[in-house]
């Protein structure tokens, strides 16, 4: 467990998170719950956006709306003085409601629907970038019938692979992300962004992978886009005036993954930083304006979720399991990817861990499991665990399977507590069904 002021035990032996009593939270809100640490997220950002002004200067952190977006995160993330990274419309309304200026969104995505490329661009969305030849044609004759310009990078693939779940490298030869700066095909892309009236090309965007530990993937991809933009200037004679180094910083799930206080998350922004002010006076390019797009690193470790134990199944000499009132309806990423969490008896924090659990959700499929291997005193019916570092793409992936409603979504500050999103009831579940003319 990596504990921290904020999430410790307290001396009623409780798990406490912002100050507040999880087993009272549970009481309150009920479960399955998700829940938020204000402080944390304030803090990593702080850290992230004085680190990125203090060792680099020109640059932008946005937050990278896909691992958790609401209108509150948004709202908060705002006031710290970050901006955000959005990859659809849905992203898109809900940061504008949320109180980011469009000047301070960039959009992502590797599909963009005409609509969406539409709603950006007369939303005035500061930067698209685009991640396909049509894009930057339709793109451009969209803003060419509006009689305005819109700024653009290019996502490209640098071929750096980083350490990490190969489902989450995104910048292998093969990824479906990003124009390959290995055959061409990345050249050929700033030729037509170049030629095309509608768009301004201000640079390039590249993003390793995710949930990397190394900094030195870090470095590598700042060198390899600092030799590109070099190759552009040289050949081209074109100089790139912004880079988007993407994000993809690691965390803490299990004693697996390194502990990080929220003040060692400088260093991957020091790493980058340096290194690109070494590339760009060593290659005699202009210091180009830097994005980062840090998402999992800002609300992962700053969310956990609650849960009732409910029936427990022991089957002797094989397996235990214990199953909770939640599943992969509101948590998915152990049956998509097999990730891997910490759980704790939120209720018994103090208790010894004697038996080996697996954590079963209550949807009707065998690979409804939240959590393998999890050491934990033992258990019954009625005790409340905490998953941790749920922050991060749960609530991003959740779904109705089984008709099963989304949880509600609370922060917390100094043992206070609200809404961020209401748990859904069952009438919102059956909202859309309509009464089909045909049957």
């Amino acid at each position: 467990m990596n504990t921290r002021d904020t999430l410790k035990t307290g001396k009623n032996g409780h798990l406490f998170i912002g100050g507040a009593d999880c087993v009272e939270l549970a009481e309150k809100y009920s479960t399955p719950l998700y829940v938020y640490d204000k402080k944390y997220i304030e803090d990593i950002c702080g850290v992230y956006r004085d680190t990125l002004e203090k060792e680099y200067g020109e640059g932008r952190v946005l937050y990278a709306s896909k691992a958790f977006s609401c209108k509150g995160i948004y709202k908060l993330i705002d006031k710290l003085g970050l901006g955000a990274d959005v990859v659809s419309g849905g992203e898109l309304y809900t940061a504008l409601e949320g109180g980011i200026s469009a000047q301070k969104l960039v959009m992502h995505g590797n599909n963009k629907t005409d609509a969406e490329l539409k709603f950006a661009v007369e939303s005035g969305v500061g930067v698209i970038v685009c991640d396909a030849y049509s894009e930057i044609e339709r793109l451009s004759a969209l803003c060419e019938s509006k009689d305005t310009v819109q700024k653009i990078m290019l996502r490209v693939n640098p071929g750096v692979e980083a350490h990490t779940h190969h489902f989450v490298q995104t910048a292998t030869p093969d990824s479906k992300f990003g124009f390959s700066m290995m055959n061409g095909d990345a050249v050929r892309a700033i030729e037509l962004a170049l030629s095309s009236k509608g768009v301004r090309l201000i640079g390039l965007h590249c993003h390793i992978g995710s949930q990397i530990f190394e900094k030195e993937s870090f470095a590598l991809a700042a060198e390899k886009m600092t030799d590109f933009y070099k190759k552009i200037k040289d050949e081209l004679g074109y100089e790139f005036e912004a880079l988007n180094l993407g994000g993809g910083f690691g965390i803490y799930y299990t004693d697996d993954d390194k502990k990080l206080s929220v003040e060692g998350y400088a260093d991957y922004i020091r790493v980058i930083a340096q290194t690109l002010k070494k590339c760009i006076l060593k290659k005699g390019l202009k210091k180009p304006f830097l994005f980062l797009e840090p998402g999992r690193s800002i609300v992962g470790e700053a969310g956990i979720t609650l849960y009732t134990v409910g029936n427990i199944k022991n089957i002797i000499g094989i397996k235990n399991y214990a199953a909770v009132d939640g599943g992969m309806f509101e948590s998915p990423r152990h049956a998509l990817y097999g990730s891997r969490y910490t759980v704790v008896a939120a209720n018994r924090m103090n208790d010894k861990a004697t038996e080996r659990y697996s954590i079963a959700g209550k949807c009707c499929e065998s690979g409804d499991i939240i959590a393998e291997d999890c050491f934990l005193p033992e258990l019954k019916r009625g005790d409340i665990l905490a998953v941790l570092s749920t922050g991060a793409y749960n609530y991003s992936m959740a779904s109705n399977y089984n008709r099963n409603a989304v949880p509600p979504v609370i922060l917390v500050e100094n043992g206070e507590s609200d809404y961020l999103v209401k748990g859904q009831t069952y009438e919102d579940i059956a909202r859309g069904d309509a009464d089909c003319k045909l049957l």
